[in-house]
């Protein structure tokens, strides 16, 4: 009975949270987001107060939680929306009659002032009651269009009553929460383009694929997600130095996927392809050099450490801020070990299933013209560039040498759109370029 407790113990429950996991917060929906380790000495900054983040731990991934007086000063709890729903037929017509037209903004519709909102938190006055005394002593609240007043109330709510989702780490949150604010740390790859890449290179269970991983994980941590803990992905590399996967460490990943994730230099993957390493050797270090200043990017994004004096493992998407997330409690398997010898032997001999590029730095002509002999035949590769030029070189070379067939140059597109009563329209702000991806098939060209 123990041992299977032990057992059932070890297992996690992918949609809870438990203690050492990592998550992606969403405070005040989308307006910062910051990516956590959770723990009890754990903490979160939200406006000029530090809130703890146990009571986190053991809640299901999506829950709500608010800023809310305890009996221990300010805390995070989970928030349950209740059932509002309100006939609006009635407001609406009503609403036809108004408009903001006669509203001036001179700062002297509100009575309500600042030492009297601070005298209410000392009385413990929850967020909900600070914004409905708001829009109590407004002047002008009533005479706001429908519209207006939503947006008001939501306003005064992300300040003085802060809501925070608990959300899970996965490829596209990830991604999204990158690409959101500091894109370049991913070489620009926006979601819609990395679900791409794993579709043209039919990334599917028991694929052995083959990565060229220069943007900081996130496409390593993609493909042994979306492979389950079946097939390997191997992470290959220019130089003696590996390319930085510290992304990977915020997927939560089991230890059966992470002992998927493999490292090996492409020297060992091609000697016995060409007849001398020496080219190669002279390649690399050409490519070492020309690639520099992605290594020092790079290192920006995984080689970094959390001072020793912080405790509350918080991470926000800033470019001052480090990506590292080192779980100093944690006993999982680290991804990213050396591939074994008899791997390397058995991709020497079979090939790879497929193969992903995602090298923004590098010369992807004089990477692939090395790398595509690794490929079996008839297996798909996608190669991903912020430029159109290189990867049209590329193409064009390929079609020379006669080594590819069904060769596509695909520019993503994605349009974002607001979805609410009335107000449904493309969002104001949203990404027009998202990279270029080449796609092909490995065929013998001998």
């Amino acid at each position: 009975m123990s041992q299977n407790n032990s057992q059932s113990d070890s297992v996690q429950n992918p949609r809870v949270t438990w203690e050492g996991c990592s998550v992606l917060l969403d405070i005040n929906d989308g307006d910062r987001l910051v990516f956590a380790r959770l723990s009890a000495a754990a903490t979160l900054k939200i406006g000029n107060k530090m809130y703890s983040l146990q009571p986190l731990i053991g809640c299901p991934f999506g829950t709500l939680f608010q800023v809310e007086n305890g009996a221990q000063g300010p805390q995070l709890s989970r928030f349950i929306e209740g059932n509002n729903i309100q006939e609006k037929g009635d407001l609406q017509s009503q609403d036809e009659t108004k408009d903001n037209r006669a509203l001036v903004d001179n700062n002297n519709a509100q009575s309500l002032t600042g030492e009297e909102i601070d005298e209410m938190r000392r009385q413990g006055a929850t967020g909900d009651e600070i914004v409905e005394a708001l829009v109590a002593n407004s002047a002008t609240f009533e005479n706001k269009t429908l519209f207006s007043q939503e947006k008001y109330r939501l306003k005064k709510q992300k300040k003085y009553a802060p809501k925070v989702l608990l959300r899970r780490p996965f490829a596209r949150s990830v991604c999204e929460a990158y690409f959101k604010k500091y894109p370049a740390r991913i070489g620009f790859l926006r979601v819609d383009a990395l679900s791409l890449l794993l579709s043209m290179a039919n990334v599917s269970a028991n694929s052995d694929v083959l990565v060229v991983d220069m943007v900081g994980g996130l496409l390593t941590g993609a493909v042994a997600e979306r492979l389950g803990g079946t097939g390997y992905v191997c992470n290959t590399y220019l130089g003696s130095t590996p390319y930085s996967m510290d992304i990977v460490r915020i997927f939560n990943l089991s230890n059966e996927i992470c002992k998927r994730i493999v490292r090996a230099p492409l020297t060992d993957l091609s000697l016995s392809q060409n007849g001398t390493s020496e080219q190669i050797h002279q390649q690399e270090d050409v490519i070492d050099m020309e690639c520099l200043p992605n290594n020092q990017m790079s290192s920006s994004v995984g080689m970094e450490e959390i001072p020793p004096s912080t405790e509350n493992e918080i991470t926000d998407l800033i470019p001052e801020t480090t990506v590292s997330l080192v779980n100093k409690m944690g006993k999982s398997t680290k991804a990213g070990n050396k591939a074994s010898q008899q791997a390397i032997d058995l991709w020497k001999e079979n090939g790879f299933s497929s193969l992903i590029v995602a090298a923004p730095e590098l010369d992807i002509w004089s990477l692939l013209k090395d790398i595509l002999p690794l490929l079996s035949n008839s297996a798909p590769f996608a190669i991903y560039h912020q430029y159109l030029q290189p990867l049209a070189t590329c193409m064009h070379n390929l079609q020379l040498g006669k080594m590819a067939v069904g060769l596509q140059i695909t520019e993503p597109w994605l349009r974002e759109y607001q979805v609410l009563p009335s107000r449904t329209h493309p969002c104001m702000q949203m990404s027009g370029f998202g990279g270029y991806i080449l796609r092909g098939i490995k065929i013998c060209n001998t």
